[in-house]
């Protein structure tokens, strides 16, 4: 066991972007990364994401854990679609390619025991948004990080709407951090910290959005 846990050390190579989205945690409690997926798997997973909206495949999203779940449509109204990796073809494949190295990154370096993710496609349509919350629960505290990827298509711009507002406190002072839904981006966030929103969305929305959770 010893001579196993010397050799995986032996092997670490140190990453420069997870390096700093971890700086980022540490110091804020969230990191934005551009371009961490590319605009051709950016364009891939949308393409999935939308055969599977176009086949009906969607179901409206609700409040609260997968257990007691509430649809609110005062609260949220995005459309949502769970990802199983076990079945995963080999567009959503390029999202797991990509997240879990980063995921095992973080247990090397951080010691999180992240032993669980959960992932779903995010659309939200014209005139939708989900108000100001918390990416936890009474009875479920195990989100650890919570992190979004953007699919939108290459010429969104700011006008789009669907802004994610994070809201942080820094001394007493409540500081809103706005982050646009560019294409390839990716936000990671503390889940039991940061409340945050999404804003009125004026052209459709595209995400998959989830969680690193702990036991």
């Amino acid at each position: 066991m010893l001579e196993a846990e010397l050799f995986e050390q032996l092997e670490f190579q140190e990453n420069p972007l997870y390096e700093r989205i971890i700086k980022d945690l540490v110091e804020k409690q969230y990191s934005i990364v551009d371009n961490f997926f590319d605009l051709e798997e950016v364009s891939k997973l949308r393409t999935n994401l939308l055969r599977e909206y176009e086949e009906d495949n969607f179901k409206k999203a609700a409040i609260g854990n997968r257990i007691n779940e509430v649809i609110e449509k005062s609260v949220r109204g995005d459309f949502i679609l769970w990802l199983n990796e076990a079945d995963a073809g080999e567009n959503e494949k390029i999202f797991f390619d990509k997240i879990n190295p980063f995921i095992s990154y973080l247990n090397t370096t951080c010691f999180l025991g992240i032993l669980f993710k959960e992932f779903h496609y995010a659309l939200y349509p014209k005139g939708t948004f989900y108000k100001r919350h918390l990416d936890t629960f009474q009875n479920d505290d195990r989100r650890k990080l919570s992190l979004v990827c953007y699919l939108n298509a290459e010429d969104w711009k700011p006008e789009n709407g669907g802004e994610l507002v994070i809201y942080r406190d820094i001394e007493g002072a409540e500081n809103p951090i706005t982050i646009y839904p560019f294409p390839g981006r990716v936000v990671v966030f503390e889940s039991q910290i940061l409340e945050h929103e999404v804003k009125p969305v004026n052209t459709m929305r595209l995400s998959i959005t989830g969680w690193l959770k702990t036991r």
